[in-house]
């Protein structure tokens, strides 16, 4: 039987091969390629063979790859031998392209050979490139994610380049998503990743943070007077709505800015630096700007701590309500209760709220301890309101849950899951938090009277709200700050203004309860004026639960008012 011949063998597995192979000689000079290989880089095969070995190879790399082969060819042994290696090489069209790039070399009859197996790895390279910018980029923006503007923070203050951050949150961008839904919730934080760039560009470093907060990092400028220019840039352009599908969606920003180095040396100092200042303008109201100043730091230290103490204490059952007697100031008969939030601390013993409550603001545990007092509320008046009686419970809300547009829906789910009547509850904001909005809490407000539920103004006469707001808020109580009350035999100026106040929440039909009151004088004028009814330390300090509802047990024909507050 005939041997069949090897080398020819062996010349068509190599043609047949999908694997690009090519072999030069000694001089460089191609000598084989197979289809794969001419297929590869555009060439047909009469083109290539005969060809240099460096018309593939990019011009600044020719160099490197001539005296290497030298070498290899004159007996050095080859460092990258059977070894992948991932190159540039050039197509017939100029185009370059990314290789892997497998080397051999062997001596027949005394000749050098050098041949290779050559993938096309630009498919690859773009995969890893993609996986790259996912690491690095916010996949829903495509601004830098948090840690790759933190690594750029981090880098450029190393090399002690002076730096502006601008963190930046969006105000009203929960109501959004709650009305519309977190599709548009999503479309709108994309429209503010286009509108960020466009304002501020290419140079600019933008980074979306987490959730609706964005930061903004000048690099090279410490400039307050900059900063100052480029935040009221943002604010203004803020002030255009997006428009979205056929909606125009409002939505504000409020910034905080630090400056490198004087406000934090490293990255992650400078971060928390304009996050408190972010924290500052938030609870001023927002849709504004402020520099960080080093009393921030202490502040807001102090509230976070208060406020992570607080969150257990609530999830611990330490937090409490008490009751303080309300009465009918014609009969000093006890009507009701206003029941006022402790934390009963198992160190400390009782906390009075003006420790604690300040430390909420503009924080969500608010909401979670403002759902906490409806329910408390609703618990008791489910178990004193019998067949017969008709207590009402006022609730005073946190701002957070004012401006959650799930107020109604919570405020229904509860009073359904405690079997009570609409009318059993009332819902107390004071003036400040209603005109910090006034459309969006009319609104509020209105959805509240709707569905039959009171509605109170308290501490009134204290805020900036006019006498002719009473006409626009759907109320039904009025209750008169204490400030008017503790001078009003001795200062005319009280005596008028509470006189007013009564006279016209007669006229409009509102309850009127009065606040404070210590002394027998102080009700005797309060009476005299037509207030209906009061409390106060004249009737009573503030009790248990159980000692509350013992005393409406001894009251005769009761019309209760319970009412239920932070203070």
């Amino acid at each position: 039987m005939q041997r069949p011949d090897t080398p020819r063998l062996t010349d068509d597995f190599a043609r047949a091969m999908h694997l690009a192979l090519i072999v030069a000689d000694r001089s460089g000079t191609i000598r084989f390629a197979n289809p794969a290989f001419c297929a590869m880089f555009g060439y047909a095969d009469d083109e290539i063979i005969g060809q240099p070995l460096t018309l593939i190879i990019p011009e600044r790399m020719r160099g490197a790859h001539t005296a290497g082969m030298s070498n290899v060819a004159g007996g050095s042994k080859p460092g990258l031998a059977g070894k992948p290696v991932e190159v540039s090489a050039i197509k017939s069209d100029g185009t370059e392209f990314p290789i892997e790039i497998t080397l051999a070399t062997w001596s027949d009859d005394g000749e050098f050979w050098a041949g290779a197996t050559i993938r096309d790895v630009s498919e690859r390279r773009e995969r890893d490139a993609r996986l790259m910018r996912l690491a690095s980029h916010d996949t829903l923006t495509g601004l830098q994610n948090r840690h790759e503007f933190m690594t750029v923070l981090a880098e450029k203050l190393s090399r002690g380049t002076p730096c502006t951050l601008l963190m930046m949150d969006l105000d009203g961008f929960k109501d959004v998503n709650d009305t519309h839904g977190h599709m548009v919730g999503d479309s709108l934080l994309q429209a503010v990743g286009v509108r960020l760039p466009y304002l501020l560009g290419e140079k600019t470093i933008i980074g979306r943070i987490g959730g609706d907060e964005f930061a903004v990092l000048l690099a090279g400028c410490g400039d307050p007077l900059v900063a100052q220019r480029e935040a009221t840039r943002i604010l203004d352009a803020f002030r255009k709505p997006f428009s979205l599908g056929g909606m125009e969606l409002e939505l504000g920003a409020s910034i905080g800015i630090a400056l490198a180095p004087s406000h934090g040396r490293e990255a992650e100092e400078l971060l928390a630096s304009a996050d408190f200042a972010l924290y500052r303008v938030k609870a001023s109201g927002g849709r504004a700007y402020r520099f960080f100043e080093a009393s921030m730091r202490n502040e807001s230290q102090s509230k976070r701590e208060m406020r992570d103490r607080l969150r257990k204490a609530l999830l611990k059952n330490e937090l409490e309500m008490y009751y303080q007697p309300q009465v009918d100031l014609a009969t000093r008969r006890v009507v009701g209760f206003e029941a006022l939030i402790r934390w009963n601390h198992p160190e400390l013993g009782l906390i009075l709220p003006g420790v604690f409550l300040p430390s909420l603001e503009q924080s969500s545990l608010g909401c979670d301890i403002g759902w906490w007092t409806i329910e408390e509320a609703c618990q008791m008046a489910a178990e004193i309101n019998g067949p017969d009686d008709h207590y009402r419970i006022a609730v005073n809300l946190f701002p957070q849950q004012f401006r959650s547009s799930h107020l109604c829906d919570r405020v229904e789910d509860a009073l359904w899951r405690h079997r009570l009547a609409p009318e059993c509850l009332e819902l107390e904001v004071t003036e400040e938090v209603a005109l910090n909005d006034s459309e969006a809490s009319m609104q509020a407000l209105k959805a509240i009277r709707d569905i039959g539920v009171g509605v109170a103004f308290d501490d009134f006469g204290t805020g900036f709200a006019s006498l002719s707001s009473l006409q626009r808020y759907p109320l039904t109580t009025l209750k008169i700050d204490r400030g008017f009350i503790r001078d009003i035999r001795t200062l005319p100026s009280d005596l008028a203004i509470t006189r007013a106040l009564v006279t016209m929440s007669r006229e409009m039909g509102l309850r009127t309860v009065a606040e404070g009151i210590e002394s027998v004088e102080q009700e005797s004028v309060l009476r005299e004026i037509g207030c209906q009814e009061g409390q106060g330390y004249l009737y009573g300090r503030p009790m248990s639960k159980a000692d509350a509802v013992a005393s409406l047990g001894r009251a005769t024909a009761p019309q209760t008012s319970i009412r239920a507050k932070h203070r």
